[in-house]
């Protein structure tokens, strides 16, 4: 069967998806993202109040441009108490898309749909792939073993087949592209289109702090470790002093909350908390605390640059 391209799904000159990531992700790199062509999406937390939410979505509907396409990012589990609210601030300004993750989906899908909203989801396997798709899914993101943040464990080439040939679902490919090369390779696996985020975050419009952007320069694959700190689940993060200082790993204490059946989704509230927490001072204040968020894609970030020229590296 033949599936929808991203570029029609979205209506965008090409297949990209600036990734949402959370502090990262701002108006002003969307809106570049736009003007080059491309949709961008923004995690919903990335604003403490509604109020806030909203004004985005009205500065981006007024920035809007033919050929770009702009999205939000919601966290579905019960862990976000905001996603509700949320939800329905979305809906009821009718935004392009929404991109689901951690969690199941249909609420989202039945209300997103109400109002004409596409909504794509995170998938890292065919069993969840093949649940979103009964559920009425727009679109599979494919978050592989190449992904920066909270990463899948299957390949890009793997998990892009699989899905491809045993849903229905176009797949959008999110992991493993810095590069037009990358942008490609997934296609010729079956992508419709590619999420990427790593790379952006040394754009000159990126809300954090310049020792971060400089530190996606400076460093590379190679330094890109696993950290269960943050959130319980396994996150890619930048190996810096401090990471090696404070490890990777649970305590044998959180460990065990973490598998108590009646305190697990507490101690994982607060886990997220207190780990989003260090990860927004590390990303916006000048701290010995550098809890770095990148995935490998870093490898290919020579220096500082534009949205524009990054969405250029990809997809010319």
């Amino acid at each position: 069967m033949i599936k929808p391209t991203l570029t029609s799904l979205l209506k965008i000159n090409k297949p990209l998806i600036i990734a949402p990531m959370f502090l990262v992700s701002n108006t002003k790199m969307v809106i570049e993202g736009m003007k080059a062509g491309v949709a961008g999406c923004i995690p919903a937390l990335n604003y403490r109040t509604l109020d806030e939410l909203r004004a985005s979505i009205i500065e981006l509907r007024s920035a809007k441009v033919p050929g770009g396409s702009f999205g939000y990012n919601l966290i579905v589990n019960k862990s976000n108490i905001k996603y509700k609210d949320q939800l329905a601030v979305l809906c009821e300004e009718k935004v392009d898309f929404i991109i689901t993750s951690l969690g199941s989906p249909e609420e989202t899908i039945r209300m997103a749909h109400k109002v004409g909203i596409k909504v794509f989801c995170d998938v890292t396997d065919l069993a969840f792939a093949k649940k979103v798709e009964t559920l009425g899914a727009d679109a599979l993101i494919a978050v592989n073993n190449l992904a920066g943040g909270h990463r899948g464990n299957h390949t890009p080439e793997d998990l892009i087949r699989e899905l491809d040939s045993k849903t229905t679902l176009p797949v959008i490919s999110a992991g493993g592209v810095s590069k037009k090369v990358d942008l490609d390779t997934m296609m010729a696996y079956g992508a419709v289109g590619v999420s990427v985020g790593s790379p952006f975050i040394a754009s000159l419009e990126s809300g954090v702090s310049e020792e971060y952007k400089q530190a996606c320069v400076d460093y590379g694959a190679k330094d890109i470790v696993l950290t269960e700190k943050i959130s319980g689940t396994p996150c890619t993060v930048i190996n810096t002093p401090y990471v090696q200082k404070v490890g990777t790993k649970q305590s044998w204490i959180e460990s065990t909350l973490s598998k108590n059946k009646t305190l697990k989704k507490w101690v994982k509230m607060i886990r997220y908390l207190l780990g989003s927490n260090a990860v927004t001072k590390a990303a916006t204040e000048v701290t010995y605390k550098t809890v770095w968020v990148a995935g490998p894609t870093i490898e290919n970030t020579t220096a500082i640059r534009p949205v524009a020229d990054i969405v250029d590296t990809i997809t010319k």
